[in-house]
């Protein structure tokens, strides 16, 4: 194991024929972390440290790239690297039949696997029931994910697909239409659903949570960040609310709403102290 997840413990899970390494660390309630491209990198490492130091168990699936390895090489800001790098993870996840990444209202096929390993992770963990976030090209695999009951704190972070091509795509989101219906009536019912982007983000464009707002109604509390709240020292485009983009220093607006997911998930999930 790398450096990064020496303090994580390393096992499989395998459903329905398919199988993924995923790290585990912490107590209490069970908090799914879904890494963005290019995969598992230090600051999502970060991330779900500090999901799990608030007393929630963190689960983080092996899905692409190169599990605690940096897209970055050591001291330095090579953006052809970081390019070379994402446009690797990406590639892969474009071929993966586990994917859906062009095609609209459907959910990707890897959420069902995502839906077990929650499933596990509520039996071995306990409390009420799970929370996930998903990231970028993930982001939409939490509000799928909803549609079981022990869903109860769905968080999409920058969630980028169906990619914008046409408006009809950017006023989309990935998940099927029976998904959808099912999550709805949850919403109905008093289940939330939190979600962040920055206002320029391309990928992410205003029309995608307008439409999350008009289908969910008030259950979707939508967080959206100037770009000047952005880390500037990024390589990329105001777009990782959580990780790449993080300002982590009390009063800035991406570590609030980093504060503000962890609560999100600590007050679904009933952790108290």
């Amino acid at each position: 194991m790398t450096a990064p997840l020496a303090d994580f413990a390393a096992e499989e899970f395998t459903h329905d024929g398919v199988t993924h390494r995923y790290y585990r660390r912490g107590t209490g309630p069970a908090v799914i972390v879904i890494a963005e491209i290019p995969g598992i990198t230090p600051k999502v490492i970060d991330f779900a440290r500090r999901v799990s130091a608030a007393g929630l168990t963190v689960y983080v699936p092996s899905l692409f790239g190169t599990d605690g390895v940096s897209p970055e090489p050591s001291g330095a800001t090579d953006l052809p690297r970081v390019g070379a790098t994402m446009a690797k993870a990406l590639t892969k996840v474009c071929v993966s039949r586990e994917f859906t990444i062009f095609a609209t209202g459907k959910s990707s096929p890897v959420v069902v696997w995502l839906r077990a390993l929650a499933a596990r992770a509520h039996e071995e963990c306990g409390g009420p029931g799970v929370g996930a976030v998903g990231m970028c090209v993930t982001g939409g695999f939490a509000l799928a994910m909803a549609v079981d009951d022990r869903m109860l704190a769905p968080v999409l972070s920058q969630p980028s697909l169906p990619f914008g091509f046409t408006p009809g795509r950017r006023r989309n989101i990935d998940i099927a239409p029976d998904d959808l219906a099912t999550v709805k009536v949850r919403c109905a019912n008093g289940l939330q659903v939190l979600g962040a982007r920055f206002e320029g983000d391309r990928l992410v464009p205003g029309t995608r949570f307008d439409f999350l707002r008009e289908q969910l109604g008030d259950a979707f509390i939508g967080v959206e960040l100037p770009d000047s709240a952005a880390n500037p020292e990024a390589l990329i485009p105001p777009h990782s609310v959580l990780t790449e983009h993080l300002i982590d220093e009390p009063g800035e607006p991406t570590r609030d709403t980093l504060d503000q997911v962890i609560d999100f998930f600590r007050s679904k999930l009933g952790v108290t102290g």
